[in-house]
């Protein structure tokens, strides 16, 4: 089926955070409570069509601030020869130097190195030498199975956010201003110009709208790491009231689409 159009309407809750009461969060529902996954190896046709084995990773990953580069440089020294394609070409040229795995991008931002048109850390579909036991996709996403960790605590910030966004808006009481956490989903006017220009994205296709769990649930790793434990947690609570009210509606009127909610018009394709 076709990409969902844009701009739908959506389904917010707000709530403080339990462990730091100065905290406010705005957390889209309709996104939270859909069914979303990641099919990247598995049906993914990447954001540029002449290179639909990349996935997200065509043009490497900007990093957030230098804690982040500083943490993925420091991962990067745990990958191996035989796991990485791009192991040799990352190797310092003088002794004691940094891996050569940082370049700049666009607007003077440090970003990952591309290769081949594509991330230093991609392992590319196909690709055989002597010695290499690796596998297609994320070098990064690999180190953390074999290490038998979360991949967010092996990728770039913006690798394992994806398409989790974390924004901030500023809000007036009277004469206070105070922070709002918005928790939401990466769609493609997040990107910005450069979005409109992806010839795929997943977050409103049908085809990435067919997960075992809604989001809230198969991403709370993620969403723990962007809020805070006791935050996650206030924010489970109204996502599950919310699937389990929409599933008493439902069963009370025996429709998929309900005036009530706002169900994500992705996940609703993917049902029908």
């Amino acid at each position: 089926m076709p990409e969902v159009t844009a701009k739908f309407a959506r389904d917010w809750v707000e709530f403080y955070d339990p462990s730091s009461p100065e905290d406010l969060y705005k957390c889209d529902l309709t996104w939270l409570t859909s069914y979303w996954n990641c099919i990247y190896g598995n049906g993914c046709c990447g954001i540029d069509e002449d290179k639909p084995d990349a996935g997200c990773c065509s043009d490497g990953a900007y990093f957030t601030d230098e804690r982040d580069e500083k943490h993925t440089l420091e991962v990067a020294k745990r990958l191996t020869k035989e796991m990485w394609q791009f192991y040799e070409d990352a190797q310092p040229k003088k002794a004691g130097k940094d891996l050569r795995v940082v370049e700049i991008g666009l607007d003077n931002e440090r970003k990952t190195r591309k290769i081949a048109d594509s991330c230093i850390f991609l392992n590319r579909k196909g690709y055989e030498a002597a010695g290499f036991t690796g596998s297609f996709g994320c070098v990064l996403h690999h180190l953390a199975e074999k290490e038998k960790v979360h991949f967010v605590e092996t990728k770039p910030d913006i690798c394992w956010q994806l398409p989790m966004r974390r924004s901030f808006e500023t809000r007036e009481f009277g004469d206070q201003e105070i922070n709002v956490i918005v928790i939401g989903e990466y769609e493609r006017l997040a990107w910005g110009d450069g979005g409109e220009e992806f010839s795929w994205y997943c977050t409103s296709n049908t085809e990435a709208h067919q997960g075992s769990e809604p989001v809230y649930l198969s991403n709370k790793v993620e969403l723990t790491a962007l809020m805070s434990e006791a935050a996650y947690a206030e924010l489970a609570k109204f996502c599950d009231a919310r699937m389990a009210a929409i599933a008493a509606e439902r069963a009370a009127l025996q429709k998929r689409q309900l005036p009530l909610y706002v169900i994500h018009p992705a996940t609703l394709g993917a049902n029908r």
